[in-house]
């Protein structure tokens, strides 16, 4: 079994795996006591602190540990808007961001707070300019992932934290995904991170607040952890988190450079393998270990069961899978493709036959999926109104949309019009997608009884 989703948790580090077994023997007293026990717990805390504020760059008095990334982050968003609320009620943040962050800022907004959304290039990027751009007199706080989770896109976080600075505003980083492979750069003010993202156990996250930073922790008062994460500490679970992210780092040059090279071979041989693929995300600013591609004419959910089936765990930000309904915020807002999405994110040590083996299934893969989905029991149900080829679709979902659009799409002439009727939210996007992908012109979309209309103009070939 190969398992390529370490995006979403790595695997035990089994350096993690050994700190934390020694601290359950030595870190389970209460480490504010100043008896024995809780002296040894309290030095395990400060050593774990210490380690990990010497690898993300900050002061030991900076950081405090949290019980997962997302509450950091809601920590974060919320302690730094009560703290600058004088200032306004302003928050920049991306597009592409975590959920968490977005969720943060929807919490905000209705509660009175106004959100500036930042767009995205198609590569996942967002412009320095923009955030320059979004900045505002009562800007509270400006949020910037340092890389994407689903595309692997590394983020101008220098450029951007620049900006904020010469603005006066804090810019908090959330660094879950980037933190294995080395330090954020830049005047960054706040950064949060996730121990299971680097190998180490769930339940461990972290907060740095830099010195300066107006901040006004929120919820009752706690005396542990700077007042900013109440509740007694986890501290084997931050032992082994600490150690673990020292311990990936010792490893992350030269893991770096070898996982670059297998997800390059991924992104260099899949088109070449599979028909109609986009491969998304940066090709060059990027994470090491992590691609994206999605593949036309697939369901999600089916191409990731028969992944499982052949022994390869990845992961989807497709709109066809049973988690969701609607396309990726993501891939949305890249205005990529989004039916059969597959996320390819490779852990440490992962040996290149694993890739090869990978690389020679996936064909054959897509393949019967698309055997499966492309040739239904009936043909498109097919009108002409207005001289345009009318294709009803309602009622069906990703990826049958686009199915029925291709298949049609040579019975009209060139300069001809096909509109797609459509009540899945993933057309939207994955229409649009589509004509970029086969040389087609987009015209737009108007709403219609029962869902929306897709204009798409043929193009000459």
């Amino acid at each position: 079994m190969s398992y390529f989703d370490a995006a979403s948790s790595a695997p035990l580090h089994p350096v993690a795996r050994q700190a934390l077994q020694a601290s359950l023997d030595e870190g389970w007293a209460d480490p504010a006591r100043l008896y024995r026990e809780g002296r040894r717990a309290r030095l395990l805390l400060d050593a774990a602190r210490e380690a990990a504020a010497e690898a993300i760059g900050c002061r030991p008095d900076e950081l405090v540990f949290t019980t997962s990334g997302t509450r950091a982050v809601h920590t974060a968003i919320a302690g730094t808007l009560a703290g600058r609320h004088r200032v306004g009620r302003h928050l920049i943040v991306s597009a592409v961001e975590h959920s968490s962050v977005l969720h943060s800022a929807e919490m905000h907004r209705n509660q009175g707070g106004t959100v500036s959304e930042v767009p995205v290039l198609r590569t996942g990027m967002v412009s320095p300019d923009a955030y320059a751009e979004a900045l505002r007199p009562d800007t509270a706080l400006a949020c910037l992932q340092s890389a994407n989770h689903e595309v692997g896109t590394e983020q101008p976080v220098a450029a951007v934290a620049e900006a904020c600075r010469a603005a006066g505003v804090p810019l908090l980083v959330d660094a879950a995904q980037s933190l294995a492979w080395g330090q954020v750069e830049g005047g960054w003010s706040l950064l949060t991170g996730s121990a299971h993202k680097w190998g180490g156990p769930s339940g461990v996250g972290l907060l740095v607040v830099r010195k300066g930073v107006r901040y006004a922790p929120q919820g009752p008062a706690d005396e542990r952890e700077s007042g900013r994460a109440p509740g007694f500490e986890n501290i084997p679970g931050i032992v082994a988190a600490a150690a673990s992210l020292r311990a990936v780092r010792a490893e992350a040059a030269t893991e770096s450079a070898r996982l670059r090279e297998l997800t390059d071979r991924i992104r260099a041989r899949v088109p070449e393998l599979v028909p109609d693929v986009e491969v998304v995300g940066d090709p060059v600013r990027r994470l090491p270990h992590l691609l994206t591609f999605s593949c036309l004419y697939v369901d999600g959910e089916t191409l990731l069961h028969e992944l499982d089936r052949e022994g390869f765990s990845v992961s989807s930000g497709s709109s066809c899978t049973s988690s969701t309904l609607t396309p990726s915020h993501v891939l949305k807002a890249m205005g990529v493709l989004s039916e059969g999405n597959v996320r390819v994110s490779l852990p440490l040590g992962t040996p290149a036959q694993d890739v090869d083996r990978f690389l020679d299934v996936l064909p054959r893969t897509v393949a019967a999926v698309r055997e499966k989905l492309g040739a239904p029991a009936s043909a498109p149900v097919v009108t002409v109104q207005d001289d345009s080829l009318v294709v009803n679709a309602l009622g069906k979902r990703c990826p049958i949309p686009v199915i029925e659009l291709a298949k049609v799409i040579t019975d009209v002439p060139v300069g001809g019009t096909v509109r797609v009727l459509s009540d899945d939210e993933a057309a939207r996007l994955d229409i649009p997608a589509w004509c970029e992908m086969r040389n087609q012109e987009y015209v737009g979309e108007e709403p219609t009884e029962g869902g929306t209309a897709y204009m798409v103009r043929r193009k000459a070939p």
